[in-house]
């Protein structure tokens, strides 16, 4: 068990990458090695009933180790980045009260970089104001569809809209909505809030691979998802009342499926369509960590096997956070 003193900064681990690369069976080994419980930094795993399309761990492949925020939601329920920070500080102060090392992991790095540099995400005092505005985006969505938002985001900010999804519909009213308020462009409220230094001594992993590599095993990972049964979990979701514009069903795997359902794709399209999606959330992932400050690069293909692999983590663990 590893002493923490509350007078320093207290030690936090974090375990990202792309989506695919292994972070899940790694994640074992190290919070094992250090003393160290596992909080989820995925927006969907987050939800119960979500479990396939998710790549949800399961109790066996814990082995043991606590988790938190998986499966304490249900996915009619909304789940952001201001929820996840709330949700993750309160865990944390669990973790460190039993002498324990707590792991992020997850690949929402939006989440991480919250939790991270404890950024204040609280808006200007004009509800008035912004819930007008935020209705009529929410009418132009619904008349002229997803994109034309994000193209008018694209026109105002086209630094965060790179980093986001067409569909990803909150984010682009969120970001629009924060322009039209303060007439600054959420980028740049990003660039501010990660000049902030971290209250905590960390050691941030991001776990990649070979690009040709990852996308065969992300190909895999889909059609294994198909195999197990994602369209049966997404037609109970549905049975539940879980529909489009619902925070949960806007995660890869669902809304291909959704489409399908309601007769907008062929079974294979949904399919082919969710390889692609996934390739290309892949790529976003990339780009965003490559931007984060003091962040440690693993690449898999450097290392002989995952033994060689936590022991480099172990070492950068210690000179970072002083965990022995």
């Amino acid at each position: 068990m590893t002493e923490i003193n509350k007078e320093e900064k207290r030690p936090l681990i974090i375990l990202t990458g792309p989506t695919a690369a292994g972070k899940t069976r790694l994640s074992i080994a190290l919070a094992r090695a250090v003393g160290g419980e596992v909080i989820s930094a995925d927006s969907m795993q987050v939800y119960r009933g979500m479990d396939i399309g998710s790549a949800k761990i399961s109790r066996k492949e814990m082995e043991g180790i606590p988790h938190h925020l998986i499966d304490v939601l249900d996915p009619r329920e909304e789940f952001n980045v201001v929820r996840f920070q709330s949700m993750a500080v309160e865990a944390m102060e669990r973790i460190y009260g039993r002498g324990h090392i707590p792991l992020v992991v997850g690949g929402t790095g939006f989440y991480i970089q919250a939790l991270l540099y404890g950024i204040d995400f609280s808006q200007p005092e004009e509800e008035g104001e912004a819930g007008d505005y935020r209705k009529r985006l929410e009418a132009l969505a619904e008349e002229k569809g997803n994109q034309y938002l994000y193209d008018l985001l694209n026109e105002k900010d086209p630094e965060y809209a790179a980093e986001n999804h067409p569909n990803n519909q909150k984010r682009v009213i969120r970001a629009l909505e924060y322009i039209y308020l303060t007439g600054r462009t959420f980028s740049s409220y990003n660039h501010e809030q990660r000049k902030k230094e971290s209250p905590y001594r960390f050691a941030y992993f991001v776990l990649t691979m070979d690009r040709a590599r990852l996308y065969e095993r992300i190909n895999l990972r889909v059609d294994q998802m198909i195999d197990g049964g994602l369209l049966e979990e997404v037609k109970k979701l549905r049975a539940m009342g879980c529909k489009k514009g619902m925070t949960s069903m806007q995660g890869l795997g669902y809304k291909e499926m959704l489409d399908y359902l309601e007769g907008k794709l062929t079974f294979e399209q949904a399919a082919e369509l969710l390889k692609r999606d996934t390739r290309r959330f892949a790529k976003r992932q990339l780009t965003w960590f490559r931007r984060e400050r003091d962040v440690i690069w693993l690449e898999r293909e450097q290392y002989a096997g995952q033994k060689e692999l936590l022991k480099e983590m172990l070492e950068r663990i210690e000179l970072r956070c002083g965990i022995h």
